[in-house]
């Protein structure tokens, strides 16, 4: 249960972030916002595999 309520708290973050600059109208900014939403939910979804398995994915130096 606490693992959704994470996910359903970071779709949120990243649906409030779309919200305060939906009037952005320069394409480069747009973009980046589209990118690091994607990071984010791609970091989010390594973090969960990461503590549903046990196993790292990413390496840390």
């Amino acid at each position: 249960m606490i693992q959704q309520n994470n996910t359903q708290l970071v779709v949120e973050m990243i649906r409030e972030q779309f919200r305060r600059n939906m009037h952005e109208t320069d394409p480069d900014k747009i973009q980046k916002l589209k990118d690091d939403a994607a990071r984010g939910l791609i970091n989010h979804m390594l973090y969960e595999s990461e503590k549903m398995s046990g196993r790292k994915f990413s390496k840390t130096t």
